[in-house]
């Protein structure tokens, strides 16, 4: 067994009504000058009202709801701004992924010295940071456990800040929150979110570790038995609890046993054409998975992981035709849940696939952690098969 580090959010809360029933412990932690950061559409349907209105009967509170999907770091330096202006004692993320990794960025931003220009990587990240507390309102990304932020350059290149330092002081998980969520965010950020568990479990990181495999598998469970009653009914408590808490542990996996190909693909696609983060992931699932499964040992894995999301597969036959099975599946799942499985059905041109190629060879503190090499040649086929 390999040694290893293995780093999560310190503490957590999952409870129905947690956003409301923890707003004494968030002030405890924050302070009384607290910067929320969110996005216009929860402000829009009022998802952050309540808990805007229980802090600041407390505390002094302002709002920054200019965040967008796969957030720009305009976004960024605007919300920084902002920040600097207001001076709160502590950050609260309140929103999907992309609320989350701005406002971890903004709380490491206005606790260090460090330029934004230096932050970027593994481990540059030095600190220290504002107290921050996460709030997720969807179930895909894991924002909340992991010590990972992703934002869009202007070059439309998406860079990572990779460091425990900007895991948050507390992650507040509260189902009710994502009742009201579209029935294709609910699919795309699920799916996402079973990508984590899946590259988590056969990431050849030095750090994967036995923690991040059984989070992996436990994650899968929840997840694979819940998707479909999340998406097509969207009230039903029990498996919107069960999304969030699978979108939980893949987080803590994958925090600890990096992503691969898969995610190294998906961000151009995100980065040049504005495609959610979820889908993007969805979109070359099946193809990264069919390409990796010329390697033995991510075949075994594969057809290891099979039944924890389909119950329904066959078993009783080899590991190669139950890998296939498995990423069949996959593929038909996104059909299921009603979300684009190909890239031209959102636009995207097949002469894109060259320029999408090259700029997944950035990624290369992802792709060192996939079960077989990728080069540029092959992430142009993979993206063609997707196409």
């Amino acid at each position: 067994m390999n040694n290893f580090n293995f780093n999560t959010t310190p503490e957590i809360i999952f409870e129905k009504g947690a956003s409301i029933n923890s707003c004494e412990k968030i002030i405890d932690k924050l302070g009384d000058s607290i910067l929320l950061i969110t996005d216009a559409d929860l402000t829009k349907i009022g998802l952050n009202k309540n808990i805007i209105n229980i802090l600041s009967k407390s505390s002094s509170l302002e709002v920054f709801d200019d965040v967008e999907s796969d957030p720009s770091k305009k976004t960024l330096v605007k919300a920084l701004d902002m920040a600097k202006t207001f001076k709160p004692t502590g950050i609260l993320g309140f929103g999907g992924g992309s609320s989350m990794d701005i406002a971890k960025l903004v709380s490491l931003l206005l606790g260090t010295e460090q330029d934004i220009e230096n932050i970027w990587g593994v481990g540059n990240a030095k600190g220290p940071r504002l107290p921050l507390v996460l709030v997720p309102t969807t179930a895909g990304t894991g924002s909340e456990v992991t010590p990972i932020s992703i934002i869009t350059q202007d070059d439309d290149q998406k860079k990572g800040v990779s460091s425990s330092i900007i895991l948050p002081d507390l992650a507040v998980l509260d189902p009710e929150l994502t009742l009201g969520l579209p029935k294709d965010i609910t699919a795309a950020t699920g799916i996402d979110a079973m990508v984590h568990a899946i590259e988590a479990y056969t990431s050849i990181n030095h750090n994967n570790n036995p923690i991040s495999k059984i989070l992996a598998i436990e994650s899968l469970k929840l997840l694979g038995s819940s998707i479909e009653n999340a998406v097509f009914d969207g009230q039903n408590v029990e498996a919107r609890s069960n999304m969030l808490l699978g979108s939980m542990m893949a987080g803590q996996a994958f925090a600890n046993s990096p992503v691969s190909a898969v995610h190294a693909l998906a961000y151009p696609i995100g980065g040049i054409f504005h495609i959610s983060h979820g889908l993007s992931n969805s979109l070359v699932l099946p193809h990264v998975l069919k390409f990796n499964s010329n390697n033995a040992k991510a075949c075994e894995q594969y057809a290891f992981l099979a039944p924890f999301i389909f119950k329904d597969i066959n078993l009783n036959t080899n590991t190669e035709t139950i890998c296939n099975d498995f990423i069949e599946k996959l593929e038909n799942l996104s059909s299921l849940l009603n979300i684009p499985t190909k890239l031209r059905e959102l636009d995207i041109p097949k002469e894109a696939c060259d320029k999408m190629a090259k700029e997944s060879m950035k990624q290369t503190r992802l792709l060192v952690n996939n079960p077989r090499e990728v080069t540029e040649e092959d992430a142009f086929n993979i993206y063609s098969a997707a196409w």
